[in-house]
C-alpha cells in the first residue's frame, strides 16, 4: 500500500496523529518495566489515533433505550451521541477514508489504554470504494457510572489492512519437535529464562544487574544470531498532511 487519504467533510475538522508509544499506566508501572515489552510498544504506536475534539462526559443508567445515556459537554456540541441504544456511545468520525484497492480499514479502541465502564468495539470497513463515513462505538459496561472522555484524549485507532488476507492463509498445527532447529532454540530461550529468573533473587548477580533479558527486543535468537533485518523496535509512522 502506498497512500492512505482522510478527505475531511466541509466544515469540520479532524483531529488525528500518529499513535505514540506512550501510555500513562506504562509510565506508572515499577521501572517503567511495562515498556520492556516489545510487542506492547509495536502495537502502542501501529496505527493511527483519532482525538476528541472537546471533553464531555456521559452516563448510562442501565436501559436499551436511545435516551438512557445522557450526555454532558463542557462546550459546544459533544462529539458523541446515543444512537443506537443498548448504552452504545456513538462518535462520528468526520471523513471518508481511501486506501489502496484491497485495502480495509482496521478501526478500533484506543490500543493499550483501558476505561473504566465503558469498553471500544471494533470494526473493519472497505475503504477502498466506500463513500460512507463511519462510527466509532463504545459500550458502557456498567450502569451508573459516569465516563468521561477529555479534549485531545484518542477515541479511535485506526490502521489499514488487506482484504482476504487471512482467508488465503492455510493454517496448520505440528509438534514442536518436527522442526528441530526451532526446538532447538526455543530449549535454549527457556533453558536461559529459568535461569535468568531464578538468578534475579541475588542482589549481585548479572541477572540483578540486567533486570531484564533483552534477546526479542533487541532481535537476537538465543544462539546469538541476529534475527531478520526487518526486525522492529520501534514505529516512526507519518502524520497525515495536506494533499497535494
Amino acid at each position: 500500500m502506498k497512500e492512505l487519504t482522510a478527505y475531511v467533510i466541509d466544515g469540520h475538522e479532524l483531529l488525528i496523529r500518529p499513535a505514540p508509544l506512550e501510555r500513562d499506566w506504562m509510565d506508572a508501572s515499577d521501572q517503567r518495566f511495562a515498556y520492556r515489552c516489545l510487542p506492547l510498544n509495536i502495537v502502542n504506536a501501529h496505527g493511527w489515533e483519532i482525538l476528541c475534539p472537546t471533553s464531555f462526559s456521559a452516563l448510562w443508567d442501565g436501559r436499551k433505550a436511545a435516551d438512557a445515556i445522557r450526555i454532558k459537554c463542557k462546550s459546544g456540541n459533544a462529539p458523541a451521541i446515543s444512537h443506537f441504544g443498548g448504552g452504545i456511545l456513538t462518535f462520528h468520525v468526520p471523513c471518508v477514508f481511501r486506501t489502496d484497492p484491497g485495502v480495509d480499514m482496521f478501526a478500533t479502541g484506543p490500543i493499550n489504554r483501558p476505561k473504566d465502564a465503558i469498553a471500544p468495539l471494533t470494526g473493519i470497513v472497505e475503504t477502498d470504494w466506500s463513500p460512507y463515513t463511519f462510527t466509532m462505538n463504545w459500550q458502557f459496561t456498567r450502569a451508573a457510572q459516569r465516563v468521561y472522555f477529555e479534549e485531545g484524549e484518542p477515541f479511535c485507532h485506526v490502521f489499514p489492512v488487506a482484504r482476504r488476507e487471512l482467508e488465503s492463509l492455510d493454517p496448520r498445527m505440528a509438534r514442536l519437535s518436527e522442526n528441530p532447529e526451532l526446538e532447538a532454540e526455543h530449549a535454549a530461550w527457556a533453558a536461559g529464562r529459568f535461569q535468568f529468573n531464578a538468578a534475579l533473587s541475588n542482589p549481585v548477580s548479572e541477572a540483578a544487574r540486567k533486570k531484564w533479558q533483552k534477546t526479542y527486543f533487541r532481535g537476537k535468537y538465543p544462539s546469538g544470531d541476529d534475527a531478520p533485518d526487518d526486525h522492529r523496535s520501534k514505529l516512526r509512522l507519518a502524520p497525515f498532511r495536506a494533499k497535494r
